[in-house]
C-alpha cells in the first residue's frame, strides 16, 4: 500500500444529516476516522449512532451530504465498500437452528467469498474466535458469549479492513465481554483493522478506543481521546462523566444478563 493510500481515511462524511419524516436522526456531521483507529461513537439512545452507522455500511441510502470508505464514496460505489467491511449489528444476526459452521459459510457466501476460499476462511474464522471445539453445535446451545463471538466470525470471515460493532457486548456478563474485546483487540493488532464501535458502557470505550466521538440528537458534540476528553471537565472526571456533561442523560437501562441465545435475543430486541 502507498503512503498515498495509507493517507487516506477510513471513514469520512461530510454534512452527512438523515432524516426520518420530520424527525432529524443525524443532523450536519462531519467526522474523520483514520486508518487503522478504533473508534467509539457514544451517545444517548436516539442520538442518531445507529442510523449513522447503517448509513456508512450503506444499509441506509445518504440522504444529504457525503460519506467515503477508504477514499470510495458509498453512494456510487456500494458494493466495493461492503466487500471491505464485516459488521455486527444491534439485531440478533445468527439462526439458532443452525450450526455454528452453517452459520459462518452462509456469511461466507453472503459476502461471495470464492467458492474454493469458503471452508478453510469459515474454519479459521472460528478458530480465531475460539469456537472450533462448538462449531457443529446448533447455535440454539450456545451461551451468550459464544453468540457474540459466533457473530464476530460472521464479520471476519471476508477478511473485513472496517469492523463496525454496534453495541456487540449489550447483554453479556463481565467475563464474556472481555473475551469478545480480547479477540477485536488481538485482531485489530494482527490484520491492522479499522473498529468503528457503539457502547453504552464507558470503561469499555475508556480503555479500547483510540478516540470517541459523544452524539447528542444527531449532533456530534465532542471529539477526541478518551484522556483529553476527560481533561477538559477536571483531573477527576470519569469519561462517565465526558458523557452525562455532554448528552445530558444517565445511563441506566443497561442489560446485563447472563444466559445464552435466548437472552440474547431479548436483550437486543428492546432497543
Amino acid at each position: 500500500m502507498t503512503p498515498e493510500e495509507l493517507s487516506i481515511p477510513a471513514i469520512e462524511c461530510e454534512r452527512l444529516t438523515h432524516r426520518y419524516g420530520d424527525l432529524i436522526a443525524v443532523d450536519d456531521l462531519n467526522l474523520r476516522i483514520e486508518r487503522g483507529e478504533m473508534f467509539g461513537l457514544l451517545g444517548p439512545n436516539g442520538a442518531g449512532k445507529t442510523t449513522t452507522i447503517r448509513v456508512v455500511n450503506t444499509l441506509v441510502p445518504v440522504q444529504e451530504g457525503r460519506i467515503r470508505v477508504f477514499g470510495m464514496d458509498v453512494m456510487r460505489r456500494a458494493m466495493d465498500v461492503r466487500s471491505n467491511l464485516g459488521y455486527v449489528p444491534q439485531q440478533l444476526s445468527v439462526e439458532g437452528a443452525l450450526t455454528g459452521r452453517q452459520n459462518v459459510m452462509w456469511f461466507a457466501r453472503l459476502y461471495d467469498v470464492p467458492r474454493r476460499e469458503r471452508r478453510e476462511r469459515v474454519a479459521e474464522a472460528l478458530a480465531t474466535m475460539g469456537l472450533s471445539d462448538v462449531a457443529d453445535r446448533l447455535v440454539s446451545t450456545y451461551s451468550g458469549g459464544m453468540v457474540r463471538r459466533l457473530e464476530l466470525a460472521q464479520a471476519l470471515v471476508n477478511y473485513p479492513s472496517l469492523l463496525i460493532l454496534d453495541e456487540p457486548t449489550i447483554g453479556l456478563d463481565p467475563m464474556a465481554r472481555d473475551s469478545v474485546w480480547e479477540h477485536v483487540s488481538a485482531l485489530r493488532t494482527r490484520l491492522g483493522m479499522t473498529v468503528l464501535l457503539t457502547t453504552h458502557y464507558m470503561e469499555e470505550a475508556d480503555t479500547l478506543c483510540d478516540r470517541v466521538g459523544l452524539m447528542h440528537h444527531g449532533r456530534l458534540q465532542a471529539v477526541g481521546s478518551p484522556d483529553e476528553l476527560k481533561a477538559r471537565l477536571g483531573p477527576e472526571a470519569s469519561l462517565e462523566d465526558v458523557f452525562r456533561h455532554y448528552a445530558g442523560a444517565d445511563l441506566s437501562g443497561n442489560v446485563t444478563e447472563q444466559g445464552g441465545l435466548r437472552n440474547v435475543r431479548q436483550s437486543r430486541s428492546g432497543r
